[in-house]
Order: C-alpha cells, then structure tokens, then sequence
C-alpha cells in the first residue's frame, strides 16, 4: 500500500469537507424540509430562455466557436455585458477589468492563490462565507476577525500579521446580505472598511453573489464603486468585486467574474491560463444571451418569490421559536442566522432536529475560522415555499423549546 499521507503537501492537512455540502445529501431525502443548502430554487430558472440561447448557438454559424477553446479573459460578448452590467453599478470600466471564472468560488481560489504566501493574513467577517474560508485556507494563511464588534487599529492588525509570520493581504467580506448572516454594510461601515485597507495598504475582496437579490430598502453602493469615486478610478482602485450568475440565473453553468484593475486581471489571467485554460465558451455564449435577454425580468419575479419566503420564515420563527432566541431580519439574499438560547449547541441540535422531526440547517460554527458560533445556525428560505416554511420552522422551535426545557431540568 502507498503511504499517500506521507507524500501530501503540508497544506493538504488544512482542507476540510464543507458541512453544507454534506447538508445538501438530506435534499434527496423527501421527507426532511431543508433549510440547510444555501441555493436558487431550480423551478425559477429562466430554463426556456436557456434552450433558446443553446439552440441559437448550436444551430448557426458561431457553433463552432462555442465548441472550441477560448480565450482566458471569457469571451467578449460575456465580457460586455458584465461591463455595462457593473457601470449601472456605479463603477466605470473595460473588457480589460473583467475575468470570467468558472463561478465565484474559482475567483475566491485564484485571489487566494494570487495575494497569500503561508503565514500571511486575511481579514474575514465572523461569521463569514464558508467556502471563502476554504478556498482561501489552502494557501496557509492566518486569519483575522474584521467588522462589528472588532474596532481594531490598523496597527493592531499589522502587528498580530507580523506574528503570524507575514503582512496583511486583504479584507474579505460580502456586503449584501451576506452568507451567512444575510446582514448588509451600511454607507459608513464600508466606508470604514475602505479606508482601513488604504491603512494597511492591503486589497479587499468584494465577493457579491447576492447584490442582485434585494427585496427592501434602496441599494447602498459597492465597495468597488465606492473605491473608484475616492481614488480617480479602477485602474487606481484597490477593490476587486466577485460576481456570479449564479444566484441569479443559473448556477449549473458555473459562470462568475472578477472586476479589478488591469494589473491584477491581467495576472489573474495567468492563473486561468495555468488552471483550466478557459471557462466553457458554449456556457458564456449561451450566459451572455440570456443575460442580454431576460436578466432584469427575471431577476424581478424570483425577487418577488423570495421575498415572500422571506416573510414567511420570519412570520413563522416570531411565532415558534422559544424565548431567548435571536434572529436577522435581512433586506435580501437567501440567510436569516439565529443565534439559540445560551448553551445550545448548534451541531448537537441538528443532529436532534433531523432526527425527531426532519428538519436540516447549518451549524453556525462552521463559518468561524476559529470555531466560534457554536450555538447558531444559518437557515435558508430559498428552497421552501410558504406552507413548508411554516412546519419546519414550527418544528424546529419544537425541538429547541425541548432541548431548553431539558437543559434547565438537567441544571435543577
């Protein structure tokens, strides 16, 4: 037998199964109600819109450019939309500012791969977005916690970095109703964000996945656009935004973007090219007509089904869950995070609530890069319709007002 553990690199014993991927195995189970798996209901999908986009390709003369390689910035088309896409965003660029990427998770690797040396550090929320953690994590890094509740001083920062055995790299965040909190950055606290990396002259990632996903409120400006209008512009910007398709219209074409200034497309490009060569054309072309096509509409009636999940869950936790139990209350996005009552513990609930009365969620340590959260818990409304939501939130709160009854009875 080969002894493989003695032949792995020594970041191979950093990486870590994703729960939620784990989570998303009770989803053929047709009797658990889910509220774990962070994703688009596939009964939205602008699916005929797709068949044309296919047909279209596949049926004319630009076939066999769909089928062939392609460059490694996306293709232009893809490219275009994205440009004028994020200039109604408030942020003014080229095709030169943009990489496609086989979805934002492969944005998150390549940043990663691009700005972390073993020891180096990375600002995260806490909690934050699981995968981040993950895709990130492979490149040795240390983490560090950034946002409320922090109010550290760059100095601070740059001094626990310096133990850690290297420099601040980057701020990593999701400002609109973020995974997993569905929480949102107001005006001023990206603002603070911003100026402090011009203090630690560090990057920040922007990873938006859920921007488009707004059901309240007016929309505040991206961190990227924020950027621009203070230092002249993208080329002199520090941020670089993550996008994707697919939260908005499909995540099976794996199909997200990076906008940045040419400098750092341009050797992210160079990672694309060492990686996977390109992103499927056939997938960009077919996005790029869809998008051209029934983006706006589409992005407007799934808004209206989500929001109404969205009240549904909040409707149903205000009447089932048990006293001493917290909750957001997110302007958009897929998450409301809970926080139980004091002493719960979140993964040991999961495993009860699964069993006594088929209900999933996420343990909410599992998005702390140093374990905390332990008892909290990230539920998603995305994939449940109204009348589902309300019995599995009044199942849960079952569970959780049993679980409380027996600890107090255990302290007596």
């Amino acid at each position: 037998m080969t002894a493989w553990d003695s032949l792995y690199a020594k970041r191979a014993g950093r990486m870590r199964a994703s729960e939620i991927r784990e989570l998303l195995k009770l989803l053929d189970q047709p009797d658990v109600i889910s509220f774990a798996g962070g994703i688009p209901d596939a009964t939205l999908f602008p699916a005929e819109a797709f068949q044309k986009a296919y047909a279209d390709i596949l049926g004319g003369e630009e076939a066999g450019k769909a089928l062939q390689y392609g460059v490694s910035e996306g293709s232009l088309r893809l490219r275009r939309w994205i440009v004028a896409h994020m200039q109604d965003l408030g942020v003014a660029c080229g095709p030169e500012n943009i990489l496609v990427t086989s979805g934002s998770q492969q944005a998150l690797d390549y940043i990663g791969k691009l700005f972390l040396s073993a020891g180096d550090t990375a600002l995260v929320q806490s909690p934050t977005y699981l995968g981040a953690l993950q895709a990130f994590n492979a490149y040795e890094p240390a983490f560090d916690r950034l946002g409320a509740g922090t109010n550290f001083a760059a100095s601070e920062y740059t001094a626990r970095a310096a133990e850690a055995g290297g420099s601040v790299k980057f701020a990593y965040l999701s400002p609109d109703f973020a995974n997993p909190t569905g929480l949102t950055l107001d005006l001023e606290e990206r603002l603070q964000v911003l100026s402090l990396a011009g203090e630690l002259s560090c990057a920040v990632v922007e990873d938006a996945p859920y921007q488009s996903l707004r059901y309240d409120g007016d929309p505040v400006p991206s961190l990227l656009a924020l950027d621009c209008d203070a230092s002249g512009g993208i080329e002199s910007a520090r941020t670089l935004y993550c996008g994707s398709f697919s939260k908005s219209l499909s995540p099976g074409l794996r199909l997200g973007w990076i906008c940045a200034a040419s400098e750092v497309i341009s050797r992210l490009v160079l990672i694309k090219q060492a990686s996977d060569l390109n992103t499927p054309v056939l997938n960009q072309e077919a996005m790029a007509r869809v998008a051209e096509s029934v983006y706006e509409t589409h992005t407007a009636s799934t808004n209206a089904v989500y929001k109404a999940r969205r009240d549904a869950m909040l409707a149903a936790l205000e009447r089932h869950m048990p006293q001493g139990t917290r909750w957001t209350k997110p302007g958009g996005g897929m998450f409301i995070w809970v926080e139980l009552p004091d002493g719960m513990d979140g993964a040991a609930l999961l495993a009860r609530s699964v069993e006594m009365a088929r209900v999933a969620f996420v343990p909410g340590s599992a998005f702390h890069p140093d374990g905390r959260g332990a008892n909290t818990m990230r539920l998603s409304f995305s994939c449940a319709d109204p009348d589902r939501i309300e019995t599995g939130i009044a199942r849960l709160g079952k569970v959780i007002a049993q679980a409380v009854t027996s600890a107090q009875h255990s302290a007596a």
